[in-house]
């Protein structure tokens, strides 16, 4: 026989045999132990509320343990580090914002991973609409109102934060650059104490998560000018949107999702999307989340990371503009 055909043979066995191996790992039965969902922040904010909905619904279906661990620190880096660094064998998953996924990096002088390349995105979660609220104690009724004021005393009015490079934090940037005006910002650490002060009156503004919020606004202890959606919410159906109020374009929400690290095989991927987008159709998680003012998920793996890319195009020049950094 001659030898290239015999040595051709043997290279078709082989990359057969390859082939096949790799088509059995694929398709390996998953999971057959405990998974790790990691969260970076910690818990009881509406990311560590997602994860621990959609892993009870996981752990029912698949009939192993979905354990979530808060890995809280740097502003997510931290526990999106130890997912970046994990096996990607789909036992170590990631329940994030945007921010570990797309902007930190544009924040923190250092990163531990490379955003762009260290994690392969699942899932959309869920997103939440931003809305801007004064203190009841000012007088501002409207937007326009708002900022006729803040272009009259520059630098003088104050908005609340959850922290220096939070999703609050660039929301107040881009409407800074919408609108013209500079305000005075006051991070703390969390959203919740920025909300505590605005309610008792200590700052004028603070544009926050709508969940944050919902219940002071519904209570009546802050008092809602717009929201920064394309129509209003059903959730608040008598505040107007940004561009009602004569600021167009300004959309803006904080987003939640899911990701593994890179390298986990396609169809994996794909498995774990597809349940936790029936887990976010269950009507118990739909209901409870729906009614606290966030819009449900499970878009995809392409979704999601068309999703993150706009992230960084977004608020990249924000960024940089405002020249956030790290504290």
């Amino acid at each position: 026989m001659n030898a290239t055909v015999t040595r051709r043979a043997a290279l078709a066995a082989a990359l057969a045999t390859g082939s096949a191996a790799k088509a059995r790992a694929q398709a390996a039965p998953w999971p057959t132990k405990p998974v790790r969902i990691i969260v970076p922040f910690p818990p009881g904010g509406l990311v560590d509320v997602l994860a621990r909905a959609v892993s009870q619904s996981l752990a029912t279906k698949f009939g192993q343990p979905f354990v979530v661990e808060n890995r809280a620190g740097a502003g997510g880096n931290i526990g999106a580090d130890a997912v970046a660094k994990a096996a990607p064998d789909g036992y170590t998953l990631l329940a994030s914002s945007l921010g570990p996924l797309a902007v930190n990096q544009f924040i923190y002088p250092s990163m531990p991973y490379d955003t762009n390349t260290a994690f392969a995105p699942i899932t959309l979660l869920a997103a939440t609409p931003k809305v801007l609220c004064v203190a009841n104690n000012r007088p501002w009724r409207n937007v326009g109102a708002l900022v006729a004021e803040a272009k009259a005393r520059p630098g003088q009015l104050t908005a609340g934060s959850a922290g220096g490079g939070s999703s609050l934090h660039l929301a107040l940037e881009l409407f800074k650059g919408a609108t013209g005006t500079e305000i005075q910002h006051i991070p703390y650490r969390g959203a919740a104490p920025a909300v505590t002060d605005l309610v008792a009156g200590t700052i004028d503004m603070v544009i926050d998560n709508v969940p944050n919020i919902l219940g002071q606004i519904r209570g009546r202890a802050v008092r809602p000018l717009a929201v920064a959606t394309e129509a209003r919410l059903p959730q608040l159906p008598d505040v107007p949107t940004m561009a009602e109020e004569g600021v167009p374009g300004f959309i803006f929400g904080t987003a939640f999702g899911m990701a593994a690290p890179a390298g986990t095989p396609p169809d994996l991927i794909a498995r774990v999307a597809e349940a936790v987008a029936e887990a976010l159709r269950e009507p118990a998680t739909a209901n409870r989340l729906t009614e606290q003012g966030a819009i449900l998920g499970g878009t995809g793996p392409e979704a999601f990371a068309a999703l993150i890319g706009r992230e960084r195009t977004t608020l990249e020049p924000v960024i940089r503009r405002a020249n956030i950094r790290a504290e």
